[in-house]
């Protein structure tokens, strides 16, 4: 048998997330996954796990969890401290866990996102192939509740792994490649140079759907709209109100306000650890 690992304080969000669906955006499914996902790659590494093997991704206030046999863990991402029953342990390397003792993920001191990889991975039941939640269909399992038990995969085999990596630290500015499309022709010449040249901020109602930002309001040069059409990951759309909101793994798949332009996946990591107030800016790509 392998080990479960019982929610203590499942923290203000904790989910289960994984390299995400792909492919199912035709259905109107989002990729979801990991929002920090070399964060959750160099975690499993860590531990010997597959790459894209299932973690818990925190939000802010981490979270407690008690295993019921020993396991090994890594907690990266956002820093945060860390404790094994009461008793400091180290962030961003393997710790070892006996059975019955509390991990407990404390508040995070930096950043936004924690993520606590087990060795085995997370071994919740897949959904079209992934493991992860997603908050705007519901599919996966539910976030973390206090009480909840989740289990674990079996451990690889021993394998060579390094004894600890650097680890990147959380944005001081959000610095956001933009490839200027599909509907950059929506905005005045006056508001492309704005989205270019202005600082803005990271607003506190960003979550996993996307990073919402604060600022300059973008002017349209067309008052018309749109019919519903494809959003990808990293579009830019601008609502009503003229702030751009940077669309993250749990998007929806389509959208009919104009799209601006679109953010790099790669450029998306270091956005999932932009806490709020965070300076945003938009280079051309």
């Amino acid at each position: 048998m392998t080990a479960k690992l019982t929610a203590v304080r499942a923290g203000a969000l904790t989910t289960v997330q994984d390299a995400g669906r792909r492919g199912y955006a035709h259905l109107g499914v989002p990729r979801s996954g990991a929002l920090d996902a070399p964060t959750m790659r160099l975690a499993n590494r860590l531990l010997g796990n597959d790459p894209g093997a299932a973690v818990l991704e925190t939000t802010l206030t981490g979270c407690a969890v008690r295993p019921d046999r020993d396991v090994t863990v890594v907690v990266g991402g956002a820093h945060c401290p860390v404790t094994v029953d009461g008793r400091p342990a180290p962030w961003g390397t393997p710790v070892r866990v006996p059975a019955g003792a509390l991990l407990d993920v404390g508040a995070v001191t930096a950043g936004v996102r924690a993520y606590v990889a087990v060795a085995g991975g997370i071994a919740v039941e897949p959904v079209l192939g992934s493991r992860s939640t997603d908050l705007l269909s519901g599919l996966g399992p539910e976030p973390l509740r206090d009480g909840a038990v989740v289990p674990v995969g079996t451990p690889a085999a021993a394998v060579a792994v390094p004894a600890a990596a650097p680890w990147p630290g959380p944005p001081a500015e959000l610095v956001l490649p933009l490839r200027p499309g599909p509907r950059s022709d929506w905005f005045t010449p006056s508001a492309l140079r704005t989205l270019t040249s202005a600082t803005f901020r990271v607003s506190p109602h960003s979550n996993r759907i996307g990073l919402r930002t604060e600022g300059p309001a973008l002017e349209r040069a067309s008052t018309g709209e749109l019919p519903s059409e494809g959003m990808v990951l990293g579009a830019v759309q601008v609502p009503p109100d003229g702030r751009p909101v940077i669309f993250l793994h749990d998007h929806p798949t389509t959208g009919g306000y104009p799209v601006v332009g679109v953010v790099a996946e790669p450029a998306l990591a270091s956005a999932a650890q932009a806490a709020v107030g965070t300076p945003v800016r938009f280079t051309l790509d």
